[in-house]
Parts: structure tokens; C-alpha cells; sequence
């Protein structure tokens, strides 16, 4: 211990370095004023300058006028997409106050308009539950706006004051008479925030609809300028959020008759509550807090599951439908085909983030829980048809359950007995870096024969699949890992599947469906999009999922070779060569048509390559076209293939 110590003395007496001079000083420190940080770093405030951001100001304005329904002094609103990119939102309710703000010494409008955290949501009884929690809502709107309109119409009197860039550009004046009290906010985005503004209709639909189904009695009207005829939408829903859960399930049979509503308020949470369970495996929770949609769900969607898991086990355990020896049923079993909406109004909520995406109010938890577990009990007793029905699906949940773990555990035993293996059909790479491999799935023996010879071994892996996979839209997980080719797939990737999937273990960051340019091929593509967004949704998130694009035609004259990938493109090579004599056309069928040079090329070569990558803009949206064009229900398909047939086009170009 001495000698170290003194080795430590000796190091401390070293040579101080010389420091340089930073030049950092009170100068550096730069403070901005008013608006001014929502127009450095508008990604803080609104999520990004991309298409979410974008309509986040249309839900952040919308919010407001919604805020005021809640409250029970709005009826109606309406939202115009007008020319030049403009936005109008305008609502019936009490108006914004034009008095002068104590504080400010400005007028309360200009006041909520231009400065950060200002508005009745912070204190006092105006707003006793809404969805603004840092009370920026539409000062950012302002701020990111190249021209706002406020007007007011308050006592008879209507007001109006303009803006630009979040700060005012003319006095708050009077303009006029009104025979009613509201608010309408006109604003445009500004072009150097937002480098496309390009309004996606059937985002504003979805969000208005959703808020309509949400708030009982309320009026929401759409309409879009832009284009001739006008074309106009108007949501108004007297069910709430029990015609919402009839929505979520159209097209898919319910399992029971009722369906199940409750309300409560617990310590000044109210709480609604609805669902119902049909035939289908997968779950649907849609959760809100105050009406703003928490996609990652928080305490108020917990305090609901834990309801529904604790309340059907002691009801199935009270009348003898749950054997001792059988055990519970787990959170996954009473998720089963569940379709289920959870809405809160709460005091003060607690959001993760600017965006809103998950509530984390503990108290919301019990009070969820408290109220839709009293409320189920009593459910569960006057409908003892719609228990059984219930119940049966998670017994046999249940069992499907244990088959599927028993299946996967299977899978990873025999890796571990086979010194962690590899299918053997799959040609693997030489690289174990997951960031610099890439996988082809490829159909059939010719195909996989082809791009083993044609590819690069040292980052990229062949694995072929024999004919088509399994619809897994139509099979529980424990018939899916029955599949060998499937197994096949699970064991390749390295990562499990379903809720057991880890990310971080994925062999590849690159999955290529790679099939013919056929009906056939398009079939496999889409049994494997299937596959892939139901049980490795994560990879998908991720952005590791692409479709690569072989050619459709080999034009050939004399020594001079071009490729097609689409008929537009061989027409448009057509017209360039004119009436060049000894032209050669060969359409390719398959990929096994092509020799490995020519698919090493034309499809796999990174250098000349063309990848699609699979993304999922609304996941919600596309969980129910999945529900459609691959399960059950023969009628909802046609019905959904004679409505876009006209409009289908081919999305591999």
C-alpha cells in the first residue's frame, strides 16, 4: 500500500499543461426571446419539420377548439384546407379573451398567441382537463406559421390580429358584429420550416374522426377547397367510443353480443372504457388521455389490462371455468382478439414528450383499474352468454399459447443441441458484423441456385424458401413454428419471434424479399410482408426491410444491352433505339431465367441496384388492409377490391 502511495504522490506532482484560452465568455451566451426557440429547434416542439410535423399544428390548433367542447361551451368545428397551403380551424366555443393581460400589458389573445407557456390551462377553472401540457400549443403554430389570423368573436363584438413568424403584424382591432361566440385561426406554414407542405387528407380524416368518436355529441366538419367539386366530411357520433370499438372491429365477427361500456370518475380521473372480442388473434388497444392519442400507452392503458386480466380470472375461477390446475390466464390470453379503447380526462397530465405519446400519471393507473374492474364484474354477471364466449377464446388461448412456447422452445434447443446451427438450405456470409450483412429470401431452388453463384459471400446471405409460406394472418404462432420454412426464417434472422424477438440480435440490417416479377412472386411477397408485420414488426420500425426490384425485360441490340424494370421504361428504350434493326426483347419469368452475372447486375450489385424499403406510415391503417386482403372474411376482401380496383397500381415501381 506504501509504495503505491507514494507512486500516486509522484504522479501528482507532474507538470501542469498550459490550458489555451477558450474565448468563452458572457457574449456566448445567446438568449432567445419570444418565439424565437420555437424557430431554432422547431423539432422540440412539434416532433420534426417533415409530414408529422406538419399536421401536428392542424392537432395542435384543432386541440384547442376540442379542449373547449370537453369543457362543454363548444358544439361544432369545422377545418378548411384552403389555396395557397392555408388552414383555417374555427370552433363555436367562448372565444379567446381580448381584455389586456395583467401581466403582459398586452391583449390576451396576442398574450396566448405569442408567448410560450401562456394560457388558462396552467391555472384557475377555465380548463380543468385537457390535452395541452406545456401551454405552447398554438403560440408554436404561430411561430412556425408565415401568416396567422386570429379572430375572436366575444360579447357581439368580432376581433382580429395577424401574425407572422410569431410576432404580431397588426394591432388587435375590431371588425365588426357577431351573433355568436367562437374562435377561427387561420394560418399558413412557413416554407422555410417546412421544405414540403403538402396536407395528407386522409391523416386530417383519421385524426378529426377519431376525435369525433371520442367526444360525444360533437359536430366535426372537413372540408377541402383545394380541389372542384369541394369534397366535404362531417363526423358526428351520439355512441362515443362504443360506436369507435364498432368501428376498430368492421368486417370482423365478434365473438360475443354486447358490447362492453363503462364510466366513472376515481379522485377527479374520469374514465371511459369499451370493447369487444372477435374471432381474430391479434390485439387492438387505442388509448387516450384528455383526447390526445397515446400511441405507446402509459398508466392508463396498464391500469385497463390489469383490469380485464384480474377481473375474467376471478370470474372464471368463481364459477369453476378455471381449474386450479390450469393456472391463470396471463395478460396475453385476455388480449386475445381483444378490440379495446381506454379514454381519460385527467388534471394536470403528465405526457413523455412534446408529442404526447405516453401518458405517465401514476394516479391514472388505480383509477383505471378501479373503475373498469368494478364495472366488468357487473358486465360479466348480467351477460353470462358474453363471459362464456369470452372466456372460451381464452382457453383456447391459453393452449395456443403453451403450443407456441413449447414450439419456440424447441427451436432454441435445438439450436443449442446443434451447436447453434443454421438451416442448412441458407448460404450464409462471412461477415458476422449484423450492420454490413444483408439476406435475400428467395423463392425456390432454381432462384436460390442463382443468387448463391451471383452474390457477394462476404456480406451477403442466400436464404431460398420452397413455394409459398404460410398465411400466418389466418394461423396462431404455434401452427406458424410448425412451418419448416418459416423455422427456417427464425433461426436464420437469429432474433425469436413474436413477443420474444430482440432487435439487438438480428444477424442482418438488411432483409431483402427477392422474388419473380410474377402473380405468383407478388403472392409470395405478400405472404411475407404478412409474416414479417405481424411477428418482426420491429425490423420493419427499424428500417432493416426491403423489396428489391429485378428487371422485367433484357433489351438486347448487337453488343449493347439495357435493362427494364417496368413497362415504361422498355417502351421509352424502344423509342430511343427507333428502328434499330436486330433489336432483342427477352421478358424474364423468373429470377432462375437469369444467369448469375446478369442478377449480380441488375438486382444485387449495390453499386446499380434498386431497393425498396418498406416503411409504415400509419400502422393502424395498415393493420386493418391486412385484416382484409389476408384473413377470414371473404366479403370485406371484395368488397374492398371492387371499391380500389380502378385505383390499384403497381407498388413495385
Amino acid at each position: 500500500m506504501k509504495k503505491k502511495t507514494k507512486e500516486i504522490k509522484k504522479i501528482g506532482k507532474a507538470k501542469k499543461i498550459k490550458k489555451p484560452k477558450s474565448g468563452y465568455t458572457a457574449k456566448d451566451i445567446y438568449v432567445l426571446k419570444g418565439l424565437e426557440p420555437v424557430r431554432k429547434r422547431p423539432g422540440m416542439y412539434i416532433g420534426s419539420t417533415g409530414s408529422e410535423g406538419l399536421h401536428h399544428l392542424i392537432k395542435e390548433c384543432v386541440g384547442n377548439s376540442i379542449d373547449e367542447a370537453i369543457m362543454g361551451h363548444s358544439s361544432e368545428i369545422e377545418i378548411d384546407i384552403l389555396p395557397n397551403n392555408r388552414v383555417k380551424v374555427e370552433d363555436d366555443g367562448r372565444g379567446i379573451p381580448v381584455d389586456k393581460h395583467p401581466q403582459t400589458k398586452k391583449s390576451a389573445l396576442e398574450t396566448v398567441m405569442t408567448t410560450l407557456h401562456a394560457g388558462a390551462k396552467f391555472g384557475g377553472k377555465a380548463y380543468v382537463s385537457t390535452g395541452g401540457l406545456h401551454g405552447v400549443g398554438v403560440s408554436v403554430v404561430c411561430a412556425l406559421s408565415g401568416y396567422m389570423k386570429a379572430e375572436v368573436c366575444r360579447d357581439g363584438t368580432k376581433y382580429s390580429q395577424e401574425y407572422s413568424k410569431g410576432k404580431v403584424k397588426t394591432k388587435l382591432k375590431k371588425i365588426g358584429r357577431c351573433k355568436r361566440s367562437g374562435t377561427i385561426i387561420t394560418f399558413e406554414p412557413d416554407p422555410s420550416i417546412f421544405k414540403e407542405i403538402k396536407f395528407n387528407k386522409k391523416k386530417i380524416l383519421n385524426y378529426l374522426r377519431q376525435q369525433a368518436y371520442l367526444t360525444k355529441g360533437l359536430k366535426i366538419t372537413f372540408s377541402d377547397q383545394t380541389v372542384k367539386p369541394k369534397s366535404s366530411y362531417t363526423f358526428y357520433f351520439e355512441g362515443g367510443i362504443i360506436s369507435y370499438v364498432s368501428y376498430l372491429i368492421r368486417g370482423n365477427p365478434p365473438v360475443h353480443q354486447n358490447t362492453f361500456y363503462c364510466s366513472g370518475e376515481r379522485n377527479g380521473t374520469l374514465v371511459e372504457a369499451a370493447f369487444r372480442y372477435t374471432d381474430e388473434y391479434e390485439c387492438v388497444e387505442e388509448s387516450f388521455a384528455n383526447n390526445v392519442y397515446t400511441p405507446e400507452g402509459g398508466t392508463h392503458l396498464s391500469g385497463f389490462r390489469a383490469a380485464l386480466t384480474r377481473t375474467f380470472n376471478d370470474y372464471a375461477k368463481r364459477n369453476s371455468i378455471l381449474k386450479e390446475n390450469e393456472g391463470n390466464f396471463t395478460g396475453e390470453d385476455t388480449r386475445d382478439g381483444l378490440t379495446g379503447v381506454v379514454s381519460i380526462k385527467i388534471v394536470d397530465p403528465q405526457f413523455e414528450g412534446q408529442t404526447k405519446s405516453k401518458l405517465g400519471n401514476t394516479e391514472a393507473k388505480s383509477a383505471v383499474e378501479q373503475v373498469v374492474s368494478s364495472a366488468l364484474s357487473d358486465f360479466l354477471e348480467r351477460n353470462p352468454n358474453d363471459a362464456k364466449a369470452i372466456i372460451q377464446k381464452f382457453v383456447l388461448a391459453q393452449k395456443a399459447r403453451r403450443a407456441a412456447k413449447a414450439a419456440k422452445d424447441t427451436i432454441l434447443r435445438k439450436r443449442i443441441l446443434d451447436g447453434l446451427s443454421l438451416p442448412g438450405k441458407l448460404a450464409d456470409c462471412i461477415s458476422k458484423r449484423p450492420e454490413d450483412s444483408e439476406i435475400f429470401i428467395v423463392e425456390g431452388v432454381s432462384a436460390g441456385g442463382t443468387s448463391k453463384q451471383a452474390r457477394d459471400r462476404h456480406f451477403q446471405a442466400i436464404l431460398p424458401l420452397r413455394g409459398k409460406i404460410l398465411n400466418v394472418e389466418r394461423a396462431r404462432l404455434d401452427r406458424i413454428l410448425a412451418s419448416n420454412e418459416i423455422k427456417s426464417l427464425v433461426i436464420a434472422l437469429g432474433a425469436a419471434i413474436a413477443e420474444d424477438f430482440d432487435i439487438e440480435k438480428t444477424r442482418y440490417h438488411r432483409i431483402v424479399i427477392m422474388t419473380d416479377a410474377d402473380s405468383d412472386g407478388n403472392h409470395i411477397k405478400t405472404l411475407l410482408l404478412t409474416l414479417f408485420y405481424r411477428y418482426f414488426k420491429p425490423l420493419i420500425d427499424r428500417g432493416y426491410l426491403y423489396i428489391a426490384q429485378p428487371p422485367l425485360y433484357k433489351i438486347k441490340v448487337g453488343k449493347n444491352v439495357e435493362y427494364a424494370y417496368t413497362e415504361d421504361q422498355k417502351e421509352n428504350i424502344l423509342k430511343s433505339l427507333k428502328k434499330t434493326a436486330g433489336i432483342n426483347i427477352q421478358r424474364y419469368k423468373g429470377l432462375g431465367e437469369m444467369n448469375p452475372g446478369e442478377l449480380w447486375e441488375t438486382t444485387m450489385d449495390p453499386e446499380n441496384r434498386v431497393f425498396l424499403k418498406v416503411t409504415i406510415e400509419d400502422a393502424r391503417q395498415a393493420d386493418k388492409i391486412f385484416d382484409i386482403l389476408m384473413g377470414k372474411e371473404v366479403p370485406a376482401r371484395k368488397k374492398f377490391i371492387q371499391t380500389y380496383a380502378k385505383k390499384a397500381k403497381n407498388i413495385d415501381v
